[in-house]
């Protein structure tokens, strides 16, 4: 992927120049895989607004730079981040632009004495992954493939006298086997009155048959994240189970209508939550409608009814609408969409 991230950095450097700084200092580490396709835990990024980039990180991951990236000058310290510092003001860069939101006070203090002018970078690195390019695109499709399968290699577990934990453990289990890089993050399997907590964490409460069991799961593949959620009924399907599931699915398929280039975050929130509220649950969705998947299972654009800001093309999101009903149950589904992308059933 070195083409990608070469294009990525250079994205990036003409937003240091609109800031009118001479480098950018990533030290947030999915922002420097994102730009690198560098995973590590010690690594910086120095981008000038004119000029190659530099990676900094330490002797563990050295070897791993020349694989990964080795169209890079590597700088080898532990001290990344001041190292870089240092090196932009050496060559003459001294306005540089840093994450605030992912310094800490006392790295701030440490860089302010390298540096002699520090600016905010704001929130640029996020604001470039919003948008992904073909090879996200093709990892996250591989990512919902495997969550998609898992979830079929599963289903036939989901019966009377089996565990929450069992599920989760099964599905997190299989995901591997079939190639992920691990879970996405730690999975939600919640039966009967466990389903009215949206973020239940899986217990030894046993399968009984009329449960409802939501499954809340996915797969990160080269990095990047899917995030599924399924409800599915054990045994027999009562009534207000049925009403309830098939309103959630309608409110789906809604939000999902709703998610194209341009739209409003908040209208296609609203195209689900209306259509949930009007049927007389609208305290029972707390929780936003969906939001944006890549190298972190939470991104940006965040999809609620306070949130603000347009859909464009490319921009992969889930839309994942629950009702909950205290001490009896819940459902939610979600699927991701991405404007011009052709919908997969995989939230």
């Amino acid at each position: 992927m070195g083409e990608p991230h070469i294009a990525r950095r250079e994205r990036l450097a003409a937003l240091v120049a609109d800031r009118a700084a001479d480098a950018a200092l990533v030290t947030k580490l999915v922002n420097v895989r994102y730009l690198t396709g560098l995973d590590s835990s010690n690594a910086a990024l120095l981008v000038p607004a004119d000029g190659p980039a530099v990676l900094c990180t330490d002797a563990r991951y050295a070897g791993m730079v020349r694989d990964v990236c080795p169209e890079l000058e590597c700088v080898v310290e532990r001290a990344a981040a001041l190292a870089l510092a240092e090196r932009a003001v050496r060559d003459g860069r001294r306005r540089l632009a840093f994450e605030a939101h992912e310094v800490t006070v006392e790295a701030h203090d440490d860089l302010a004495e390298k540096a002699p002018e520090l600016l905010p970078l704001g929130h640029a690195v996020e604001e470039l992954r919003r948008v992904k390019d073909e090879a996200e695109i093709s990892l996250l499709r591989e990512a919902c493939a495997i969550t998609d399968r898992a979830f079929e290699a599963v289903l036939p577990l989901l019966r009377p006298g089996v565990t929450e934990r069992e599920i989760a453990i099964a599905l997190e289990r299989v995901m591997v086997d079939l190639g992920a890089d691990k879970p996405a993050f730690d999975s939600i399997v919640a039966s009967g009155p466990n389903g009215a907590v949206p973020h239940h964490h899986p217990t030894d409460r046993v399968l009984a048959t009329g449960d409802l069991v939501t499954m809340d799961f996915g797969a990160r593949y080269g990095g990047y994240h899917a995030d599924m959620t399924r409800t599915v009924a054990i045994g027999r399907v009562a009534g207000w189970q049925r009403d309830v599931y098939d309103l959630v699915r309608r409110a789906q398929r809604a939000g999902v209508d709703a998610a194209r280039p341009e739209a409003e975050t908040g209208t296609v929130d609203a195209a689900a939550r209306d259509m949930i509220a009007d049927a007389g649950h609208g305290d029972d969705f707390p929780h936003g409608l969906g939001h944006g998947v890549g190298l972190e299972i939470h991104e940006a654009p965040l999809m609620g009814y306070d949130k603000t800001g347009k859909l464009e093309g490319r921009v992969p999101v889930t839309v994942e609408p629950g009702v909950y009903l205290d001490g009896r149950g819940g459902v939610r589904l979600g699927r991701w969409c991405g404007g011009d992308l052709p919908d997969r059933p995989c939230g």
